[in-house]
């Protein structure tokens, strides 16, 4: 007999959810001089004063959403404890719901050290996976799924479907380091880390509603039990974060995002449809490529230029030596340059031996198309295509899917 589901959980989930909203809002100014003492701050280089802001107030917002979700574990196995104590205890959904709080524990607390001591990059895509194995144990021992559904214009060669095997745990392990790092790289800018979260998160949530009468509610129950208070904590610290910012998120807020879209795409056995969703951020990874694997020469930041007399952000842009561009780097500049993607200058210098190119982030690529915005105006735009972006997604996981999967058994 197939088990009912019950709103209770939910309700509850949502009046604590409400309750992380009103705390996080008042945390945040009342430990911003608590953070300046501790040297815990940052200066905008986009806006004329050269304030001290606090930094690394995703550590707030990570402390607030484990506290509300630590005061929640006991919510969905209520009927365990209340109407039918014989009942055997669902063993294996606790142990989901405690490595997820676990593995989002170990981020919030690794994106602090990266705030704090400034991790070098081989760091930051190490660490994700270590945080995330507690994860792939609990899938394998509860699930160990990694069969994947072929698209019927594959079928002829593969058949229905295929075992990948232990690539699927690559796969996972992969996703969960791409989650925590996409947003980090997609960054610089008052309220975008914040706002594109937000936006993310909220299209989970509809995602999963969408889904909560069908066959598999349970994985998306449990996805919204972390996703409703993560969403409230996110929109809490975009109050602060948005134009003009009175605090940065820091690099803990990025990571503690990653995992929390992670965790619930594992778990939740949605995988595919949470990558849809980072339809934006992937873009801006493969845009970054050469720069990221260092084919073409990286600065340690590339933030967009700050033009004090227009109050206008500009293209920033990396100059080196012709020497310095290996030849991936010319043939992705190339390809670059033939779609015109790229705003690249070659014999710059007075003996003319520099290569000039802007830096490859889409923000960069926005102002190229645009020219030169306002800081507020161009981080509008940027979360109004991540709200494009999840329509779109929206449309490729319905209408579209029918295209290459037969409904009942398209995989999430």
């Amino acid at each position: 007999m197939k088990e009912e589901m019950s709103y209770i959980p939910l309700i509850a989930n949502g009046v604590l959810s409400s309750l992380a909203f009103m705390l996080t809002i008042r945390a945040i100014p009342s430990v911003k001089d608590m953070f300046l003492k501790a040297n815990l701050y940052g200066i905008d280089l986009s806006k004329r004063n050269q304030n001290k802001i606090p930094e690394a107030q995703g550590v707030v917002c990570g402390a607030v959403f484990l506290i509300t979700m630590f005061l929640f574990i006991p919510v969905p196995f209520y009927k365990t404890f209340t109407e039918d104590p014989v009942k055997k205890f669902p063993h294996h959904e606790f142990v989901e719901f405690i490595t997820a709080l676990l593995s989002i524990c170990c981020m919030v607390f690794l994106g602090f050290a990266d705030d704090v001591l400034d991790l070098r990059w081989r760091h930051k895509l190490f660490l994700p996976t270590m945080a995330s194995l507690p994860l792939l144990m609990v899938y394998f021992v509860n699930f160990n799924s990694t069969t994947i559904i072929v698209p019927k214009p594959l079928r002829v060669i593969f058949g229905f479907d295929v075992d990948i095997g232990f690539l699927y745990y690559i796969y996972m392990g992969m996703m969960a380091v791409f989650c925590t790092n996409a947003i980090n790289i997609l960054a610089g800018i008052n309220g975008l880390e914040a706002g594109q979260s937000l936006v993310i998160a909220l299209s989970v949530i509809a995602f999963n509603i969408a889904e909560i009468n069908g066959d598999q509610w349970g994985y998306h129950v449990f996805s919204l039990y972390f996703m409703m208070p993560y969403a409230s904590v996110s929109s809490a610290l975009l109050v602060y974060n948005w134009y003009p910012s009175k605090v940065f998120v820091g690099d803990t807020f990025c990571y503690f995002s990653g995992m929390t879209f992670a965790v619930v795409a594992i778990l939740g056995h949605f995988s595919k449809t949470m990558l849809l969703f980072f339809i934006p951020q992937i873009f801006n990874f493969l845009y970054s490529v050469p720069q990221l694997f260092r084919f073409v020469p990286c600065p340690r930041h590339r933030l967009p230029r700050y033009n004090a007399d227009t109050n206008k952000l500009e293209m920033s842009y990396s100059r080196f030596k012709s020497h310095e561009l290996g030849a991936i780097g010319r043939l992705c500049l190339k390809i670059f340059d033939i779609f015109k993607i790229v705003d690249i200058q070659y014999d710059i210098g007075e003996d003319g031996e520099y290569i000039q190119c802007n830096n490859l982030t889409i923000i960069n690529l926005l102002l190229k198309v645009n020219g030169p915005t306002h800081e507020g105006t161009l981080t509008a735009i940027l979360l109004f295509i991540q709200v494009l972006c999840s329509v779109l997604a929206f449309m490729i996981r319905y209408p579209l899917a029918r295209v290459f999967y037969d409904v009942q058994h398209f995989s999430n």
